[in-house]
C-alpha cells in the first residue's frame, strides 16, 4: 500500500472531494454545517437518526463521486487511543476504490495536544505492510490531504516522520528472511545509516577473537556466514554528558543449534533479531529527528546453525568480561551474545544507563502472553520510567522479579556459570539473572524480554500483522520524557 500524506492550511469550506470531519461522540453535525452544502447536511442529519451511535466512525456515500467520513471524538483520550483512531481510519478507507480523501482539521473541536500529529501517525504505523517478495502483488495508492489551521508544525512533522521511519526499518528488518538478511548483510545496512550522522564501527571476527569476545563467536562458529558487533553512536548532546545505551539481540537465524529447535514454526525464528531491529531503528530516528542527546546502540549479529563446526553442549567459553560459561543448551544463546555486548558497552561507554531488548524466553510468552513484554531490572527509577513510557505509547511493559535465590540455578559445577537453569522453572527470570552478572560496574540497567512483542500473527492495534517494531517507539518516548 502506497500512502502519500500532504499539507495545505488553505481549503475551501465546502469542497466536492472527499472528506474527513470530526464531530462530537453523540455524532452531533451541527458544529460542521459550514463544512457541507445544505442538501449534504440535511442527508446526513436524516440519516445519523436511523443509525445506532456507538462506533467511532462512519462512511457516508452522498454520490458516486464522493464520500464523507464522520469520526467522533471523546472529550478525553490518552495519546495511544487517538493513533488507534487513526488506524481504525486507515483499516476503514483502505479498501475504497477511490482513495483520496481531504482531512479538514478545523472541524476538530478537541484541544489535546497534538491530536492531528497522532492521529496521523496511527494511520502511517497501520498502513505499513511488507510486500517486498510478492511478483503479484496488487498496488493501492491513497492520498490525502490534511488541510486547514489545525495542520501539524513544520517540526512536528520532521519529529513524527522520523519515528515513523525508525520503527518501519526496524519492521523491514524483521520481516526479512534470513537468506537475505544474514549477518554479513545486516551489518552493510547498518553501515549505511552512516548517511544519516551516526557513526558506525563494525567488529568482525578478527576483532571479536582479539577482543577475547567467545560467548558470541561461539554462538556463531556453525555458520559460515560472520559474526560481528555493531557499534552505532549519535553525538546530539553536550560533549562530556554520558551517553544512553540500548543493546539488542541480533541472532538472523536460530536453529537452536545442537539443541535443535522442533521443525514447527522454526522459519518464525527470522525475527530472532528483532531486539537488534528495535536498536538499530532507535538509532536512525534519533539521527533522523537530532535529538539532542548523546546515544550508543550496540547489536551482536550472529546466525546460530548446525554444523561440524557448531558449538557442542557442553562446551565452556570465556566471555569478554573474563567470566567462563558452561554452554549446556545450544539454544540459550541470544544470552551469551548480550552477555559480551552488555560488559562491552559497559566498559567502553561509561553510559548512564543500558537497557537491552532480546525476543529471549519463550518462558515470557507464557507469563504475558503479546500483551506485556517483560521487565527486569536493577534501578527502580529506570524501571518506573520505561513502565509510564509504554503506558503512553502502548508498547507496555511488566516488571518481573529478580532475587539472589535465581542467580544460584545458574551456578556451573565446571564453570562460573551455566547459560540454563536445569533445575526448572522461572525461565524468564533466571535468562536476566544470567544477563545481569554481565554488568560489571552497577550501571543502571533493564532488560527487555520482547518474543512476545516482536511478531504478530494476526496484527494489532498499530499495525497489520507480521513485524511490529516493538520498542522502537517505547525507547524514544522514555528519551523524550526524561533525557531530552
Amino acid at each position: 500500500m502506497s500512502l502519500d500524506i500532504r499539507y495545505s492550511k488553505k481549503s475551501s469550506s465546502k469542497t466536492s472531494a472527499n472528506v474527513v470531519l470530526f464531530v462530537d461522540e453523540k455524532f452531533n453535525i451541527s458544529s460542521i454545517k459550514k463544512h457541507l452544502s445544505s442538501s449534504e447536511f440535511s442527508y446526513l442529519n436524516d440519516l445519523l437518526k436511523t443509525f445506532d451511535l456507538k462506533k467511532n466512525m462512519f462512511l457516508f456515500e452522498i454520490n458516486s463521486k464522493k464520500k464523507i467520513v464522520l469520526i467522533a471524538v471523546k472529550k478525553i483520550y490518552k495519546t495511544s487511543d487517538v493513533e488507534n483512531l487513526g488506524a481504525e481510519f486507515y483499516g476503514r478507507i483502505k479498501s475504497e476504490k477511490k482513495s483520496n480523501f481531504s482531512i479538514i482539521t478545523d472541524s476538530l473541536k478537541s484541544n489535546q495536544e497534538n491530536f492531528i500529529e497522532h492521529f496521523l501517525h496511527g494511520l502511517k504505523l497501520k498502513s505499513y505492510d511488507f510486500t517486498k517478495y510478492k511478483t503479484k502483488h496488487k498496488k493501492s495508492f491513497i492520498s490525502i490531504l490534511v488541510v486547514g489551521n489545525k495542520i501539524p508544525s513544520i517540526k512536528n512533522q520532521f519529529k513524527f516522520k522520523a519515528l515513523e521511519e525508525g520503527t518501519f526499518f526496524a519492521r523491514d528488518l524483521v520481516s526479512e528472511p534470513g537468506n537475505i538478511l544474514h549477518p554479513d548483510e545486516y551489518a552493510k545496512r547498518i553501515s549505511s545509516l552512516r548517511k544519516d550522522g551516526l557513526k558506525v564501527s563494525i567488529y568482525d571476527k578478527k576483532k571479536l577473537r582479539q577482543l577475547g569476545m567467545h560467548a558470541l563467536l561461539g554462538v556463531g562458529q556453525g555458520s559460515i556466514r560472520g559474526s560481528y558487533l555493531v557499534v552505532m553512536e549519535w553525538k546530539g548532546g553536550k560533549s562530556n554528558s554520558k551517553p544512553l545505551a540500548f543493546v539488542g539481540k541480533g541472532v538472523c537465524f536460530d536453529t537452536g543449534g545442537y539443541s535443535l529447535k522442533p521443525a514447527k514454526f522454526m522459519e518464525d525464528m527470522t525475527y530472532d533479531m528483532a531486539g537488534s531491529a528495535a536498536v538499530v531503528g532507535l538509532m536512525k530516528n534519533l539521527a533522523l529527528k537530532k535529538a539532542k542527546i548523546n546515544a550508543v546502540g550496540v547489536v551482536g549479529l550472529v546466525e546460530n546453525m548446525v554444523s561440524g563446526n557448531a558449538q557442542r553442549p557442553g562446551d565452556i567459553v570465556k566471555s569478554y568480561s573474563g567470566k567462563t560459561i558452561e554452554v549446556l543448551n545450544t539454544d540459550a544463546e541470544g544470552r551469551l551474545v548480550l552477555a559480551d555486548a552488555l560488559t562491552f558497552t559497559e566498559k567502553k561507554f561509561k553510559p548512564k544507563f543500558i537497557i537491552d531488548l532480546a525476543t529471549l524466553t519463550g518462558a515470557i510468552i507464557v507469563s504475558l502472553g503479546s500483551e506485556y513484554a517483560g521487565l527486569f531490572s536493577n534501578d527502580d527509577n529506570l524501571s518506573k520510567q520505561l513502565s509510564k513510557a509504554g503506558d503512553k505509547v502502548e508498547e507496555k511493559v511488566w516488571r518481573m522479579p529478580l532475587h539472589k535465590n535465581y542467580d544460584k540455578l545458574m551456578n556451573s559445577k565446571n564453570a562460573d556459570m551455566q547459560n540454563i537453569n536445569y533445575v526448572g522453572g522461572a525461565g524468564s527470570t533466571t535468562a536476566a539473572q544470567f544477563l545481569q552478572r554481565f554488568i560489571m560496574n552497577k550501571t543502571p540497567w533493564a532488560h527487555l524480554d520482547i518474543a512476545g512483542m516482536a511478531f504478530s500473527k494476526y496484527g494489532g492495534a498499530l499495525n497489520s500483522g507480521g513485524a511490529t517494531g516493538f520498542g522502537v517507539r517505547l525507547l524514544n518516548q522514555l528519551i523524550e520524557e526524561n533525557y531530552e
